[in-house]
């Protein structure tokens, strides 16, 4: 049972009506500077916290902004945290909803629907654009790290052809002629970062090599232990994201094989990961607070703007350079890993 003071303890404590202890509380104008006083100490006595649940249900509007995410996923948590901050500085409120193991999409945006969130915003959903279209035409939407094409959604996502590119530049600058690609799987935004290797591989005149993965630490200890075992085995891999990355590198050092002298390893989304120094990871930074910052602006701008055409905003990755990275066969010894830089993509 609810044992928390309600608004009509404190009123009964003071001896004015309720009316006038929403008003104090909610700052507005009425009361007398001696009558907020004896609110708000009686508030305080009581322990009185608004119920903002009930707040909400009593507006004809919700202000509630639903996140889809995956709560495995380092980079869609540092996503979630900045949209958090937009949210509020935008006078809303977020619902989170996750996807786990035993969490598919559907169920994730269910729970959101059910609190009655006003907009969606959908971190790297794996939702076809049917799919997508169909939730879109009963909640707006925003989805953020991925493409979709006539789908009615608003799309904010970095450029991934432009970052794989930026990695593979970095790298066939140094030397590398054989680099691998740590595939990411069947989802959306794994597609699109493939398709940006091939192509890039293409382009440089040089052999493509996909290697299969899940965008799980366990997909890149997996390959890793492949590679290790493969004396053929590339000079450089670019990963589909960070988690594979760290679980590579986690399997060549279970294995003796030195990174970045025996092979170098670039990941994808720069998370807090990637910037541990016994991790030193290079990889594509996709920008979050400004992602972040777009896929509230979205979806605020159809909310409290009237807004009803689909848009969409494309960012530009650049790649972070540290200590996993080098000429093919060049050990750096302790101590002399690069500086920390960023490269113009």
């Amino acid at each position: 049972m609810d044992q928390r003071p309600r608004l009509s303890d404190v009123a009964e404590r003071v001896g004015v009506s309720p009316a006038s202890v929403s008003l104090v509380l909610r700052g507005a104008p009425g009361p007398s500077a001696e009558t907020r006083e004896r609110v708000l100490a009686a508030a305080a006595e009581l322990g009185y916290r608004a119920d903002r649940t009930a707040s909400l249900l009593a507006r004809r509007r919700r202000h509630l902004l639903g996140v889809l995410l995956d709560v495995r996923n380092p980079f869609h948590a540092e996503l979630a945290e900045e949209i958090h901050v937009a949210a509020d500085r935008a006078g809303y409120e977020l619902v989170l909803s996750t996807l786990t193991r035993d969490r598919d999409e559907a169920r994730a945006v269910e729970t959101l629907l059910d609190f009655r969130c006003e907009a969606l915003i959908l971190l790297g959903p794996d939702a076809s654009d049917d799919e997508l279209g169909r939730l879109a035409a009963r909640v707006p939407c925003v989805v953020v790290g991925r493409m979709s094409r006539g789908a009615g959604v608003d799309v904010v996502r970095p450029a991934d052809d432009v970052g794989v590119d930026a990695a593979l530049d970095h790298l066939i600058a140094l030397g590398h002629t054989r680099i691998a690609f740590l595939d990411g799987g069947r989802g959306a935004v794994a597609a699109a970062r493939r398709r940006g290797y091939r192509r890039a591989m293409r382009r440089a005149g040089l052999p493509a090599q996909v290697l299969p993965g899940d965008h799980t630490e366990q997909g890149g200890i997996r390959a890793g232990r492949l590679l290790a075992a493969d004396p053929r085995r590339p000079t450089a891999v670019v990963a589909s994201n960070d988690r594979l990355a760290v679980g590579l590198m986690d399997a060549f050092v279970r294995a003796g094989v030195d990174v970045p002298g025996q092979v170098s390893v670039v990941g994808y989304d720069d998370s807090t990961l990637a910037h541990l120094a016994h991790i030193d990871l290079t990889s594509v930074n996709q920008d979050a607070p400004a992602q972040a910052h777009n896929a509230v602006l979205a979806a605020v701008s159809r909310l409290d703007g009237g807004r009803t055409t689909a848009s969409e905003m494309v960012l530009v990755p650049r790649l972070v350079i540290r200590g996993s990275t080098a000429a093919p066969g060049n050990v750096v010894p302790p101590g002399h890993a690069p500086p920390v830089t960023s490269l113009p993509s």
